[in-house]
């Protein structure tokens, strides 16, 4: 059970299927650079062949109760956390992250997600008005039917499953598509789909490209509910595809975000948080903090201090306990950080520490895709390397005079996922957090989710919300219901 497979098919109606097509494509350990199995190259056909298979189990699953549907996601929480030894070690070899990373982050959010949303359906409020002593209205909250569920290589079962989770509770069926790039613990979630008695039909998983298999989905007319999170470019083809057919959409996109840190802030804890902010998942999380601003007192003895930190973290094999930063997820994305580097310097910025390809840290990753934990200082904060998303580990690091400039340097950018702002001036803390333009701040910590709460961005970062409430809503129709008295 849930050994590395050597060919990773499709999931339609219950069961593991060749695409249609025939056709598979390597999927590449980063750490590496060679193929360690083959992905399904999927295209419209295997989308068509899911799409009846969730249309037929719809009927169905959706008029199950509540605490049936929860039953069968806390049995797949249950199994995933039995196999979290192996979910992380597939989510290291695929994605080039550290396994202690994926250990302790990324599978078990993944079991959270499951158990959240299995409870949160026993526990949902309907609505009823009486109106003017004339009629009473109540709202039905019922399940849209077929999802459109795409997620990225970062985060690849953590999201994947923030999708599915709330999508199948509350009664939808869904068609998933991971990233080509990171397909294995889709496959093992496939798996223990079918381990815990999940229903033939109601989670099917298409794995190919974006042109292929995304942009089917998409543009499928029985698919009226998407889901996508990834890059700002492909979400806008998105969001053109879905508009003509009225689809409900939700884009969770890029970031580069903000990390304010305030002369009054406690340095330590600023300085780990920010360090663990730039540099997680060597920086390949829509979350890292890529800009930091530095009250001009402190900066001096912060960027000293943050250079050390950062000088101390341990890039090495992602299957080594020890590591703190693994692999670059594949060469293209390896170069494009190589690019934005090089764009730095050219703008004006200095290289304070890394900026280059390191010696491979083994034989085993003599052709892998790896880089330094880089910092650079010295740019002016309009320059492209400062408001473009680089989605590696770089950050820059730029000094503030007050509280209305590094607003303005805050939001001087495209997008507005999420902010950091460290200081210990509680009054400071509201006021920064209410202007700056971004769906989430955290103050005097990072990446501290509680899963309750709305999450999404502004600008072109995104539309929508989900986690908590919001995903129950958005994966569901509302239906007025008016009775006369």
């Amino acid at each position: 059970m849930h050994a590395e497979p050597l060919q990773i098919r499709n999931f339609i109606d219950g069961e593991f299927v060749e695409p249609i097509g025939g056709k598979y494509v390597d999927n590449i350990e980063p750490a590496t650079g060679k193929p360690y199995s083959q992905v399904a190259d999927s295209d419209a056909q295997d989308i068509d062949l899911a799409v009846a298979a969730a249309e037929k189990a719809f009927a169905d699953w959706s008029r199950k109760p509540a605490a049936e549907r929860s039953r069968f996601l806390l049995r797949i929480a249950d199994l995933v956390e039995r196999d979290l030894e192996k979910f992380a070690r597939a989510e290291s070899i695929d994605t080039g992250k550290p396994i202690s990373l994926a250990r302790s982050l990324d599978i078990p959010r993944a079991i959270a997600n499951f158990r959240f949303f299995a409870t949160a359906i026993l526990h949902a409020e309907s609505e009823a008005h009486i109106t003017d002593n004339v009629a009473f209205n109540y709202t039905l909250r019922q399940p849209r039917g077929i999802a459109g569920l795409i997620s990225p290589w970062n985060l690849p079962l953590y999201l994947l499953s923030w999708k599915i989770a709330p999508a199948i509770a509350v009664g939808n069926t869904a068609i998933a598509k991971p990233s080509e790039l990171t397909p294995t613990t889709a496959y093992m979630l496939c798996e223990t789909c079918h381990e815990a008695g999940l229903p033939n039909g109601v989670l099917n998983v298409v794995h190919g490209t974006g042109p292929n298999v995304g942009a089917a989905i998409t543009a499928h007319p029985k698919i009226n509910t998407i889901s996508f999170t990834g890059g700002t470019v492909t979400g806008r083809k998105v969001a053109e595809a879905c508009a003509p057919l009225f689809k409900k959409v939700s884009l969770e996109l890029g970031g580069k975000n903000p990390n304010i840190v305030f002369a009054d802030a406690d340095l330590d804890a600023a300085i780990a948080g920010s360090v663990r902010s730039s540099f997680a998942n060597q920086g390949q999380i829509c979350l890292c903090g890529s800009r930091v601003f530095v009250e001009r007192s402190a900066y001096k003895g912060f960027v000293e201090r943050f250079i050390g930190r950062t000088a101390q973290l341990r890039l090495d094999d992602p299957l080594d306990e020890k590591t703190d930063q693994g692999a670059i997820v594949n060469k293209m994305q390896l170069d494009k950080i190589k690019f934005y580097v090089d764009l730095a310097q050219k703008e004006g910025g200095k290289i304070a520490l890394g900026g280059s390809t390191p010696q491979p840290p083994n034989e085993r990753c003599r052709e892998g895709y790896f880089f330094q934990p880089t910092v650079i200082t010295g740019l002016p904060v309009s320059c492209r390397t400062n408001r473009e998303e680089i989605f590696g580990p770089v950050v820059t690091i730029t000094p503030f005079d007050h509280e209305e400039e590094v607003i303005a340097y805050a939001n001087d950018c495209d997008y507005g996922l999420a902010s950091s702002v460290w200081t210990q001036n509680l009054s400071r803390a509201h006021r920064v957090a209410e202007r700056i333009n971004t769906g989430t701040v955290w103050v005097n910590c990072w990446l501290l989710r509680d899963l309750r709460v709305p999450f999404g961005g502004m600008k072109q970062s995104g539309v929508g919300r989900e986690g908590g409430e919001e995903a129950l809503r958005f994966f569901t129709e509302p239906k007025n219901v008016c009775i006369a008295k």
